[in-house]
């Protein structure tokens, strides 16, 4: 099995990739995963320490070939408040919970969860489902 040893950021490699994976938040966050490309080559994802991989980002595979990441939809809730010091309230909810939070522009997206959902609910704020990639940031601790 051929192993992928890098991740060359979105913008750092250009050219046609020789393959593509679309991988869920969870397995993009990862050291060693073993996985299938769209076209059914079978890759181990080998790398020093866990890594944040992101929609459009390249694998580096030990050959030089290299493979394009997709973000896969995933069942989210989107959250929005009225104001922007209910959202910030929101979010502080959200991280006391120690859930991973998307920020995007007056709103929050969370893996969908109806518990998360009736406190948003409670607290004042809508949660709306939808099914788009989710990139939540980082942490404070997160270096690189």
């Amino acid at each position: 099995m051929i192993r992928a040893v890098a991740v060359l950021r979105a913008g750092e490699w250009q050219g046609a990739a020789g393959g593509q994976v679309t991988l869920d938040f969870d397995h993009r966050f990862r050291r060693r995963l073993r996985f299938t490309t769209a076209s059914g080559a079978e890759i181990l994802l080998d790398l020093p320490e866990a890594v944040h991989i992101r929609d459009g980002d390249a694998l580096a595979l030990e050959d030089g070939t290299l493979v394009a990441v997709i973000a896969a939809p995933e069942d989210l809730l989107e959250i929005r408040t009225e104001n922007a010091d209910m959202l910030a309230r929101l979010a502080w909810h959200l991280g006391n919970r120690h859930l991973g939070v998307q920020f995007l522009p007056g709103a929050l997206r969370i893996l969908n969860d109806h518990v998360i959902g009736a406190m948003v609910l409670q607290l004042g704020g809508q949660a709306q489902k939808v099914s788009v990639p989710f990139d939540p940031e980082s942490g404070a601790y997160h270096h690189g």
